[in-house]
């Protein structure tokens, strides 16, 4: 976590996307639109927790298209548990309960579901109160919640989505906008500003964010982690210069 001057605080967070064995980023959402990068993910995550990240957040896009369980990448993930030094962060393809299981049971810190969510809001939010290793992925495409891996239109507004799991005991949340992601196009900061006021713990904030004003903005939007991945990969932004940004940007959210 990166604490500003003002006592209010942003954290940077890289992001790992793995499809069939590969690190990967999708443009929008879409697995035609696949540019993969010839990494090891335990190295990119060794070169990210060398310069400061604390949390990584891994996606299982392969689990999220498919619908596999357990999760299509589990050895991966654990080994980035147990080597990376850093929390995980880890979603993608968790539609059940025992999908939800086992994800946690690889040691990661918290398990982000969307498609899971979307079907069983009460159900979600009895799960976030009994562990805090439970958020909820709200991915948004022309103001509506997606879900089984971005492919499915739930028609539920992004506000009515976050509201009713915030009722039901969410605290904390993941809001992608899909049209903005892979894409260095600029967050959806209007997106944010207007679920913030919902989000009663963490708004972690992804798509779009390719430059350090991204991360200012996306931190005057009132977002509390900045997701970053395919700026960091092409190396349009470093997590240097996106950690620097975000302790000199203020923001009204208190620490």
């Amino acid at each position: 976590m990166l604490n500003r001057d003002n006592g209010t605080a942003i954290r940077v967070v890289p992001a790992i996307d793995l499809l069939d064995g590969h690190v990967v980023r999708l443009r929008q959402g879409r697995y035609d639109q696949v540019t993969e990068y010839p990494v090891d993910p335990g190295e990119l995550a060794a070169t990210y927790a060398e310069q400061g990240a604390t949390l990584l957040h891994v996606i299982d896009l392969s689990a999220a298209r498919d619908g596999v369980r357990p999760p299509a990448h589990a050895e991966a993930i654990r080994r980035l548990v147990g080597d990376s030094g850093m929390a995980v962060q880890v979603g993608g393809g968790i539609r059940d309960e025992r999908a939800l299981r086992e994800a946690l049971e690889l040691g990661v810190a918290r398990v982000l579901v969307g498609t899971l969510a979307a079907a069983q809001p009460q159900r979600v939010g009895q799960l976030a109160r009994d562990t805090a290793r439970v958020a909820v992925a709200a991915d948004v495409r022309e103001g509506t919640v997606r879900a089984a891996g971005w492919l499915e239109d739930t028609g539920v507004a992004a506000e009515t989505f976050v509201r009713s799991l915030a009722e039901a005991g969410v605290r904390d949340f993941l809001v992608t906008a899909i049209e903005r992601d892979g894409t260095g196009d600029g967050p959806d900061t209007a997106l944010l500003a207007r679920l913030r006021p919902r989000v009663p713990g963490l708004l972690m904030a992804a798509g779009g964010i390719g430059s350090a004003v991204d991360v200012e903005a996306v931190a005057a939007a009132g977002a509390d982690c900045a997701v970053i991945g395919r700026a960091l990969y092409d190396g349009s932004l470093t997590l240097l210069e996106a950690s620097a940004s975000a302790r000199s940007s203020p923001t009204d959210r208190p620490s």
